[in-house]
């Protein structure tokens, strides 16, 4: 029998189903979606935009890239406004992991930090070991440029001042200048100033056509540069932990490897990262 209450439920009936179809896809898109903080070396070299479209090709998930300075990728994790890492300074990694707020550190590919400068050499550094030539650059005066923003570049350039026999920075020098900037703004101020810098290859390679800087100590010890995934841990953070698992994974395949390994090859001559397991 029609009735006005049967039209009342199935006026109702199909906006709940409708409802519950829009929150249903809503959680799913959610869940499709996390956030990557990475360093500024890998936006500026151009890696991370060649690899995250065939992640998301082959995972169906939606990555937002984050490039930050490492210790400020570390405190976005640590806080969890992120879901994963991809950074390089393995000592504040594994504090990260000590603190409990993260589960263990992937290394995934390297290169190495190189000191670069003004082709005239002013200080003559060309080839010494790095911690001798910080030393020389000090006792010469020339201008030094340092990110200054707790990078994992800037970490590495505090650890080879000390290696060089200095308990901090010479901050209060006039020739030392700390940019508190990324690495292609820090290379090219520079290279105006025509002063030295730390930087990664990777970076000094994909902007050395904008730049007058050359490599002058590439390699040696305490010059390697790793770079790290770093799960955080669900238990105290509130993540995409399965979206963070799954770029994990993707880092290590082959496919990775690939685009890792033949990444400015073409362009530069050589590749400006290498992936773990690689020759």
């Amino acid at each position: 029998m029609f009735s006005l209450f049967s039209v009342k439920r199935k006026f109702f009936f199909i906006p709940l189903f409708l409802i519950g179809i829009v929150c249903f896809a809503a959680c799913e898109s959610s869940e499709k979606e996390f956030i990557l903080a990475t360093t500024t070396s890998t936006e500026n070299s151009g890696l991370i935009e060649a690899l995250i479209p065939s992640f998301e090709k082959e995972s169906g998930y939606k990555v937002k890239v984050i490039a930050v300075g490492t210790g400020a990728a570390l405190e976005m994790g640590r806080r969890g406004d992120v879901d994963v890492l991809l950074v390089h300074a393995p000592e504040a990694e594994q504090q990260l992991i000590d603190s409990g707020f993260a589960l263990e550190r992937i290394p995934v590919m390297k290169n190495w930090f190189v000191i670069v400068g003004p082709k005239e050499d002013f200080a003559e550094i060309k080839d010494l070991n790095a911690s001798v030539a910080f030393n020389t650059i000090a006792r010469v005066k020339t201008s030094f440029v340092s990110r200054g923003d707790n990078s994992g570049t800037h970490k590495r350039e505090l650890q080879l001042w000390k290696d060089a026999g200095f308990d901090s920075p010479p901050q209060n020098e006039s020739w030392y200048l700390s940019t508190g900037q990324g690495m292609a703004a820090t290379l090219t101020i520079a290279s105006e100033l025509k002063g030295y810098v730390l930087t990664d290859k990777g970076t000094y390679l994909a902007t050395s056509l904008a730049t007058q800087l050359v490599v002058l100590v590439d390699g040696g010890l305490g010059m390697e540069n790793i770079y790290s995934v770093v799960l955080l841990n669900p238990e105290k953070l509130n993540i995409n932990n399965l979206g963070a698992v799954a770029f994990r994974d993707y880092m290590l395949s082959e496919e990775a490897k690939n685009v890792i390994r033949n990444f400015g090859r073409q362009k530069f001559g050589e590749p400006l990262f290498t992936p773990f397991g690689s020759d």
